[in-house]
């Protein structure tokens, strides 16, 4: 059965950040995802983790000056420094609240420097693999859509994985999202299949409207079953925006042990 963590980024977002833990956990998630947790000392959150009972399996690396458009620092040429910083401060996180997966953001960049965003990605990249490797830590790589995300550097899985061979490290893996995948690239179950070598972390949303899986086009429930035909033993991340609230939203996830207590 497939296993779903709670994106705390995304889902209750009617509660305040400490009540998402716990909230979490009534439902039935044992793991969760908070993107970008920076704001709050470790401390404090390793205490909503602790008392929730959950584990954190995910952050993303600050995006950076996001006011001015960046979407992360990994790509972008005369950065290095700032992206090295970010690192470290990711990985202090990751550390000391045991999170297993950074996922790496590489960034908006112009079109004239695309070529030498790539080169600049996989040096920076390098650089995290090689300082989270020991401690057992995960680097991402995701591709996003540019519909979204105008200007991002990774857009598309075999550009991505490119990428990951020419950094050339056992601990970078593929985020695999079914919704940026829908939008650039369709083909879900075969594109799973394809990559589920490099696939570390996979998550999902509805197309249109990054809503739970009742909504839109895309047959998420069968995208589950070939997760386990296939024998992907990761997490799943419920990466989408409650259409209402996420307890009512939540009626998808019954078939797997989750939902609102009766």
């Amino acid at each position: 059965m497939p296993k779903f963590a709670a994106n705390l980024t995304m889902l209750f977002p009617e509660l305040p950040l400490e009540r998402r833990f716990e909230a979490a956990r009534k439902v039935g998630f044992e793991a969760v995802e908070y993107l970008f947790p920076y704001g709050c000392p470790i401390e404090r959150l390793r205490g909503w983790l602790d008392s929730a009972g959950v584990r954190m399996i995910l952050l993303n690396t600050p995006l950076g000056d996001a006011a001015g458009g960046e979407r992360g620092l990994a790509a972008l040429p005369q950065r290095q420094a700032d992206f090295h910083d970010h690192f470290r401060q990711a990985l202090a996180y990751a550390v000391e609240l045991r999170v297993a997966m950074i996922h790496v953001m590489a960034g908006v960049v112009d079109d004239s420097q695309r070529e030498l965003a790539a080169n600049v990605l996989i040096e920076n990249v390098r650089y995290a693999a090689d300082l989270a490797a020991p401690h057992g830590i995960r680097v991402l790589l995701e591709p996003l859509n540019d519909r979204d995300t105008p200007g991002y550097l990774l857009t598309r899985t075999a550009q991505t994985r490119a990428a990951m061979e020419a950094i050339g490290r056992d601990n970078v893996r593929l985020q695999y999202d079914f919704y940026h995948r829908q939008i650039m690239e369709g083909d879900l179950a075969r594109g799973l299949a394809d990559n589920l070598d490099v696939i570390g972390h996979i998550q999902f949303s509805s197309v249109p409207g990054r809503h739970e899986p009742q909504h839109g086009e895309v047959n998420l429930p069968y995208l589950f079953d070939v997760c386990d035909r296939l024998g992907y033993d990761g997490w799943i991340g419920c990466e989408y925006r409650p259409k209402t609230t996420t307890l009512e939203g939540l009626r998808w996830a019954a078939p797997y042990g989750i939902g609102a207590c009766p």
